[in-house]
C-alpha cells in the first residue's frame, strides 16, 4: 500500500457514494431496522409483563422494552404467568418462578394530573422476592418511547450492573437516490430518524461533543472537504476549519472545547488542536509523514492517531501538550482509525487481515488484540457510552449497512436501511 493510499481510503469511501446509483430517495426517511445476529452465551430470564391502563399507550410502553431488552443479547424474555399484573399487584413469585423467570417487570400507563402520559413500572427479584427498582415516568405521548427506552435502562443496570444504552441517540450518513446525503441521528434502536442536514455532497466524520449538543462533521459542499460544528437544539452551524487544502477528522476533546482536526494548511497531512469556533489553532505534529484519525484519551492526556511514518499505516499517540509519538500498533502492516472505550482501558481500531478490513480491540495494558468480525470492509468504529457495544460501518452485498458488535465479540446486530446506503456511525454520549 503507497503512502498516501491509506488517507485517501477514508476520503474514496464517502465520494464513492455519490457516483454510486441506489434506487429512490424515499430510504432517506426510513428507519434503520436492526437484526440480532449473536447473543450472550448466559441470557438472564426476564419477564415483561403487559403493562395495564390505556391499552394503545401501555403497549407502546411495553413493546419498547421488551425489544430493548432482547436486542441486547443478555435477556432471555420468559412468557408472564401471571395475567393483569401492574407495579400495584402482588407478585406470584412462584408462579414467576415455574416458567424459569429471574426477575419480572410489571407497570401501566395513564395520564398524570396535568393530563401527559405517565409510566409507572416495578422490577422485582423473583428468587429473592424482593423489589428491585420502582419510578415513573411522565411524558408527552409522542415520547412514549422514550419513556419504554428509560425502564429497559433501569432494568438493565439493575440486572447487569453497568448503565443502560438504549436511551442514547447514534448519528450516521445516509446516501440515498443520486446525489442526496443525509446527517441522520436516530434513537440507539434506529428508530425517530431525523435529519440533521441534507446535501447534495458527501458528509463524513460525524463526531458528537461531550455533552451530547453539538455534532462536527466533515461536509464536501463546497466543493472540498470543510469541518463544521452543528448545535443539535437550534441547527445552526459555524465554521469550525476552512483552511486552504483538506480540513477533515474532526475529534472532540473530553472537555468539550478544543477539536483535535486534521490539515494540509501547511503542506502535507498534519494533526492541530483548535477551539470548537475555529480560533487557537495550534500544530500538534510536525513529521514528513501522513498523520490522520486523531482520538482523544478519555482523560484528555493524549492523542491518538494514525500515521505511516514508520512505514506502514500504525497507530501512535502523542502527548496532547506535544512532544514524542509513541507507537501503539505492532501487529500487522495496517492498523488504522483508534478509538478509545469511554473507560480508557480499550482501542478499538480497523486492522487489515485475511483479505479484509476488520474491527479489533486492544486491552491497553495487557497489549492483547483480538478481532471482533470476520467481515471484509469494516471501518469507523465508535464505542457505545457504557464501552460494552461497537458500532461500525461494513458492506455486505455492496451495500454498507452498520453493525454492532460487544466488546467480547459474542453480541452482533445488524442495521440497515431498506434501499439506502448507510456510513460513517457515531454513538452519542450520555446526555447531562
Amino acid at each position: 500500500m503507497t503512502r498516501s493510499s491509506f488517507l485517501r481510503r477514508r476520503m474514496l469511501a464517502a465520494l464513492a457514494l455519490a457516483v454510486s446509483s441506489l434506487a429512490g430517495t424515499s430510504a432517506a426517511y426510513a428507519q434503520l431496522s436492526i437484526e440480532v445476529t449473536g447473543a450472550g452465551a448466559n441470557r438472564i430470564p426476564v419477564t415483561i409483563a403487559d403493562f395495564g391502563g390505556d391499552p394503545g399507550m401501555s403497549r407502546a410502553v411495553t413493546s419498547v422494552i421488551r425489544s430493548d431488552l432482547e436486542r441486547s443479547g443478555l435477556f432471555k424474555l420468559v412468557e408472564q404467568a401471571q395475567p393483569g399484573l401492574t407495579e400495584a399487584s402482588s407478585i406470584d413469585f412462584n408462579a414467576a418462578r415455574s416458567r424459569g423467570a429471574d426477575a419480572i417487570a410489571a407497570g401501566s400507563v395513564a395520564n398524570s394530573p396535568d393530563g401527559r402520559p405517565e409510566a409507572r413500572f416495578r422490577l422485582f427479584d423473583t428468587n429473592k422476592q424482593a423489589q428491585l427498582a420502582g419510578a415513573a415516568f411522565v411524558t408527552g405521548a409522542p415520547q412514549l418511547r422514550a419513556a419504554g427506552h428509560r425502564i429497559a435502562d433501569v432494568i438493565y443496570e439493575k440486572l447487569i450492573g453497568e448503565p443502560g444504552i438504549f436511551s442514547t441517540r447514534i448519528a450516521y450518513v445516509v446516501k440515498a437516490g443520486i446525489n442526496r446525503f443525509e446527517l441522520q441521528i436516530a434513537d440507539a434502536d434506529g428508530q425517530n430518524a431525523q435529519a440533521a442536514l441534507i446535501s447534495k455532497e458527501p458528509i463524513i466524520s460525524p463526531a458528537w461533543s461531550p455533552n451530547g449538543a453539538q455534532l462536527a462533521y466533515v461536509s464536501f459542499e463546497n466543493k472540498k472537504p470543510v469541518i463544521y460544528v452543528h448545535s443539535l437544539a437550534t441547527g445552526k452551524r459555524t465554521v469550525a476549519a476552512n483552511f486552504k487544502g483538506s480540513n477533515s477528522a474532526p475529534a472532540w476533546s473530553p472537555d468539550g472545547r478544543k477539536l483535535a482536526v486534521v490539515l494540509t494548511k501547511d503542506g502535507g497531512s498534519q494533526l492541530f488542536t483548535l477551539n470548537a469556533d475555529g480560533s487557537g489553532v495550534a500544530r500538534l505534529t510536525s513529521s514528513g509523514s501522513i498523520d490522520t484519525e486523531p482520538q482523544f484519551s478519555p482523560d484528555g492526556q493524549f492523542i491518538y492517531f494514525t500515521s505511516d511514518r514508520g512505514g506502514s499505516p500504525q497507530i501512535y499517540r502523542v502527548p496532547v501538550s506535544g512532544g514524542a509519538a509513541q507507537r501503539v500498533t505492532f501487529e500487522g502492516t495496517y492498523n488504522v482509525t483508534p478509538r478509545l472505550s469511554p473507560d480508557g482501558k480499550a482501542m478499538a481500531f480497523i486492522t487489515r487481515g485475511n483479505g479484509g478490513f476488520r474491527l479489533a480491540v486492544m486491552d491497553l495494558a495487557s497489549k492483547q488484540v483480538q478481532v471482533l468480525t470476520d467481515s471484509f470492509k469494516d471501518e469507523s468504529p465508535t464505542f457505545a457510552p457504557n464501552g460494552r457495544m461497537i458500532l461500525i460501518a461494513t458492506e455486505i452485498g455492496g451495500r454498507g449497512v452498520l453493525s454492532a458488535v460487544s466488546i467480547d465479540g459474542r453480541i452482533k446486530q445488524r442495521l440497515s436501511v431498506a434501499a439506502g446506503d448507510v456510513r460513517e456511525p457515531a454513538w452519542a454520549p450520555y446526555q447531562r
